[in-house]
């Protein structure tokens, strides 16, 4: 059984198509980058996996499951299972790392306060962090904030996690680091979603990847082949681009 299920997911925002009946299967510890141009529906359609954006048809299952499957799936429960990291971190600047990392645990999930911190502490101890335990996010760099905000939907011990630009707002020089994060992450089988501009990256981690036009997977395929010898004109319209662009 996959891990994760969508079936004809459509998904309007007013009168624009974002998301055209789209269907994709994500296995146990597979991960899946998600690749295509700005406004292909990629960002949202990571977004609809864990029930953050609504969509207007279509089935998303995890463990065979409907996510929208309220004896199973409360929401508290869903955030539990599938953990989100954004480009932009969202680290709550009034409270130092450890709080930002134990509020979920602690307040929706009901982890005992103790319970919450060591494991928030293992998790930093593991990313090279443990000395910002009490930190702030304006005194931590962007690497840092990033790092932190991946502990933070990892504190909850997810089965998937999902990965949006997770780059973007890096300076090139921290992004080796943070790329280097999610290698390892998938070295321990954690399942993940990955939306990314970066296909070097998206060629070391995937297991496979889909290429996304107008809100539609156009091509799916393991990095070596969909990278090297792409069937649909358009993926190989787009790589071009990025080529020329220089960056892969």
């Amino acid at each position: 059984m996959a891990k994760i299920t969508i079936q004809n997911l459509t998904k309007y925002f007013g009168e624009k198509l974002v998301l055209d009946n789209v269907s994709l299967s994500i296995e146990e510890h597979e991960v899946v980058c998600l690749i295509g141009a700005s406004g292909s529906g990629k960002s949202t359609l990571l977004r609809c996996i864990n029930d953050l954006v609504e969509f207007d048809k279509g089935i998303i299952e995890l463990d065979g499951v409907s996510i929208h499957d309220d004896k199973f799936y409360k929401t508290n429960e869903l955030y539990k299972r599938i953990g989100i990291v954004f480009q932009s971190y969202n680290l709550f600047a009034h409270m130092n790392v450890i709080k930002n990392i134990t509020l979920a645990p602690r307040y929706v999930h009901n982890v005992p306060k103790a319970e919450a911190e060591a494991y928030a502490m293992e998790l930093l101890n593991l990313f090279e962090l443990d000395g910002y335990a009490k930190s702030y996010p304006e005194q931590l760099s962007g690497g840092q904030q990033q790092r932190v905000a991946i502990i933070r939907a990892m504190a909850t011990r997810p089965d998937v996690l999902l990965l949006d630009e997770i780059t973007a707002a890096l300076d090139p020089e921290l992004i080796g680091g943070v790329l280097s994060i999610v290698k390892d992450l998938r070295e321990n089988g954690m399942t993940m979603v990955i939306v990314s501009h970066e296909m070097g990256f998206a060629r070391d981690v995937a297991d496979r990847v889909c290429f996304l036009d107008q809100g539609k997977i156009i091509e799916s395929a393991p990095p070596e082949n969909l990278f090297s010898n792409p069937e649909n004109p358009r993926t190989r319209q787009f790589l071009q681009r990025i080529i020329e662009a220089g960056r892969m």
